[in-house]
């Protein structure tokens, strides 16, 4: 939105919250205004009086948070401002998914039939307990067994209320395989409605997308299922008086056939792959509509493919755990542009909240950039786009980065056999398997005892103290150096090496040589084959990156501090979050699996269960109370089966 306003000579304002402060684009708005709370981005009054306190004259909703509230929409217009997005009737309209749906089945659009909580019976599951306020995933519950039905459309709307305001969820069918398409449209107050291309967004993990593209790998197989769609969707705008940017969804299935979703009455996260295939800016279109302008008669034609990879702090080998902290480097090689179209030439995208020295908080979505591909061919594309993430130098946080590579990578995607069940079909956990296989990190622990090294000789000779002198030499034959560190598989690499007047000597690793070594690059040769690393260190963490992949290393002590280690039965924090439900009290005897806590983080609800048939003997927290990752949250512990066993434990 800004980079647009830059190009279009525009100002711009920043309004943000006290954990966003320094966020890139607080920083490069011409003015900025905090919000008192971090739950204000859902106040509208607050982000209206922070427009009029800035002189503002327009308000551009983004695409999250208010973007889809209607009576937002018309507190900006009745405070005299423009409201960069449709109609306030055609928000409202579509606001509720389950009012939008009643709508489009009125003017012929094909949808999926809408099921009350309360009268769901078996012969209808599974089916998808749905927000009916908001997407992104959330609300959004798969439910198999009708006895889990009370306790999945609980929790919906638990999340549906924190997310958007509103606890209203319904259901419908579930397809365990489909293809999510959805069609760009732009309608000027002139009579004028463009479908502006399809993109298929069938690679989604909870419900959210993850892997976006244009065009659709189902729409190019199936003739004239884009002329269907693209009609579809021009009725759906016209059905209720659209103007300015929206996409309509659908759910497909292999034949074609599709049924309408839901109408986003905002641009969409992945709006980069259109931009790039048609060469538009429809941030510029938007502007454009707003102040009454008119669009040409008919839409430019879609050119070349494009793929988006939406990059987030999250663990997918565990269950899509949130991750918050610091983000120390991210740098995305080849990027030929941020925030503006490649033109049509073969490039990496970059879109980016985030910078060096970003701090990602526990308050709001776990997204952290985007990565957008272009190239004449599909499989380009794919292929650009991976290796351009795989090369990513990213440290701080876990990412799903490696699983986005391994998606890019495989067969299947190549192919084009894409559908929403892509991660049960092709197996989440072989999909999460890092980049950098066992023997690549090991030669990442080498390259970062040898850089330390480097790095110890550099500051002793900043410090005049011997500092040419070989890193643990001896005049006579003595002990190896050691350093010891874990990788992300919880594995210890134990690295011993002496450096003597012939050279490097590695008794655990004597096929390895040492071509050179600096304070953050070193150079290893095995079986006349050189690699390179390049070492970060961020404290006790050692990021290794080389074309082999990115490996997190943590320095272990070499004494480690008395009542450091976790009791067994301890339940840990895997992020930081906020305890919002109890399952059980100090006493209660509980199974393994049994949920007992959960913890709300970035709008999603997260539970924490009994890793064992036992007593809860520890609780550390209360409902309401902020807790850290790595915290010990409580404890369980397994009842004693004899005197030996309880002495052992």
């Amino acid at each position: 939105m800004f980079a647009t306003c830059r190009r279009l000579g525009l100002g711009t304002v920043a309004v943000y919250t006290e954990p966003d402060a320094a966020a890139p684009h607080v920083a490069e708005a011409d003015a900025r205004v905090r919000l008192p709370s971090t739950d204000d981005y859902l106040n509208a009054g607050a982000i209206v009086a922070a427009a009029r306190a800035a002189g503002a004259d327009a308000v551009h909703p983004g695409y999250g948070f208010l973007a889809e509230n209607a009576e937002f929409a018309s507190a900006v217009q009745d405070a005299g401002l423009v409201w960069v997005g449709p109609p306030v009737d055609a928000v409202r309209a579509m606001g509720s998914k389950i009012e939008s749906k009643k709508l489009m089945a009125a003017a012929g659009v094909p949808v999926l039939d809408e099921l009350d909580p309360e009268t769901v019976t078996d012969a209808q599951l599974p089916v998808l307990v749905k927000a009916s306020a908001g997407g992104g995933g959330r609300g959004m519950r798969i439910v198999r067994k009708l006895s889990a039905l009370p306790a999945e459309v609980a929790a919906a709307r638990r999340e549906a209320q924190s997310a958007f305001g509103d606890s209203t969820v319904f259901c419908e069918r579930y397809l365990p395989t489909g293809h999510h398409v959805e069609v760009q449209v732009l309608a000027d107050g002139h009579g004028t409605v463009w479908s502006v291309g399809e993109r298929e967004c069938s690679i989604q993990r909870r419900h959210q997308k993850i892997i976006e593209e244009t065009p659709s790998p189902l729409v190019e197989r199936v003739p004239g299922m884009r002329a269907k769609l693209f009609d579809a969707a021009r009725v759906a705008a016209g059905a209720i008086g659209y103007t300015g940017a929206g996409t309509v969804e659908f759910l497909a299935d292999d034949d074609g056939e599709f049924y309408f979703l839901e109408m986003n009455t905002r641009l969409q996260v992945e709006h980069p792959v259109t931009e790039e295939t048609t060469g538009l800016d429809l941030v510029e279109l938007q502007l454009m509509i707003a102040e009454g302008g008119r669009l040409n008669t008919e839409s430019p034609p879609a050119e070349g493919y494009s793929i988006e990879a939406r990059l987030y702090a999250e663990d997918p080998a565990h269950g899509w755990q949130p991750q918050a902290g610091p983000v120390h480097t991210i740098d995305v090689p080849g990027v030929s542009t941020q925030f503006c179209t490649l033109g049509r030439r073969t490039g990496i995208r970059l879109d980016s909240g985030i910078v060096d020295g970003s701090v990602v908080s526990i308050h709001y979505d776990p997204m952290l950039a985007k990565v957008i591909s272009y190239a004449p061919t599909r499989r380009q594309s794919a292929l650009l786009l991976a290796d351009a993430l795989a090369r990513t130098r990213l440290h701080g946080l876990r990412t799903n980065r490696d699983l986005l590579v391994n998606v890019l990578r495989h067969p299947a995607f190549l192919d084009g056999s894409t559908d929403t069940a892509f991660f049960d079909t092709h197996g989440m956990v072989e999909l999460a398997t890092p980049l950098a296989d066992t023997a690549t990190v090991r030669l990442s622990a080498i390259a970062a005892a040898l850089a330390d090294a480097a790095h110890n000789r550099s500051a002793a000779k900043a410090c005049g103290v011997l500092g040419s002198i070989p890193s643990g030499w001896r005049n006579l034959a003595s002990g190896y150096q050691v350093k010891t560190y874990r990788d992300d598989a919880d594995v210890e690499h134990r690295v011993e090496y002496r450096f003597t007047r012939t050279g490097l000597v590695l008794p655990g690793d004597p096929a390895v040589q040492l071509v050179s070594a600096a304070v953050d690059q070193v150079v290893l040769a095995e079986a006349g084959v050189a690699h390179s690393f390049t070492v970060a260190r961020h404290g006790p963490d050692v990021y290794v990156d080389s074309a082999r992949g990115p490996v997190h290393l943590v320095v272990l002590p070499r004494f480690p501090e008395p009542g450091s280690a976790v009791e067994q039965g301890s339940l840990v924090a895997p992020m930081p979050g906020n305890v919002i439900r109890l399952g059980a009290q100090v006493g209660d005897a509980v199974t393994a699996g049994q949920p007992l806590i959960w913890l709300e983080a970035m709008k999603m609800e997260h539970t924490i269960s009994a890793p064992a048939d036992g007593v809860l003997t520890q609780l550390n927290v209360e409902t309401g109370q902020q807790v850290e990752v790595g915290a010990i949250l409580a404890r369980v512990e397994a009842p004693q089966r004899g005197s030996a066993e309880g002495d052992s434990r």
